[in-house]
């Protein structure tokens, strides 16, 4: 029998964009966030870039509006990564228009 290990731990990364004072139910909230927008951003990187990334994401960064769940693709994120995401981010992420975009 032969066994392979697979890592998957370099990942996209989150950005937590915080206005509040930092407490126990903010803390949960980003859990809960990071739990809800982790498979969205996944599949939505998966059907754009799966082959220009190999599967590993850790170059793709995401901020995250706490208080109103808003995501937006951080400027730390390579320019033509950003560039591609840019036609449809924000309707498929955000259920809204137009795409925040960090230039």
């Amino acid at each position: 029998m032969y066994i392979e290990k697979l890592s998957i731990a370099r990942t996209l990364n989150f950005n937590w964009i915080i206005t509040d004072q930092v407490d126990q139910n903010l803390k949960k909230r980003c859990i809960e966030l990071e739990y809800a927008l982790r498979p969205k951003l996944t599949r939505f990187l998966l059907d754009r870039f799966e082959t220009d990334c190999c599967g590993d994401f850790s170059c793709f960064h995401f901020d995250v509006e706490v208080a109103t769940g808003n995501v937006s693709i951080s400027r730390k994120t390579p320019w033509e990564f950003r560039r591609s995401a840019m036609r449809d981010f924000d309707l498929l992420i955000n259920n809204s228009n137009p795409t925040r975009v960090a230039s």
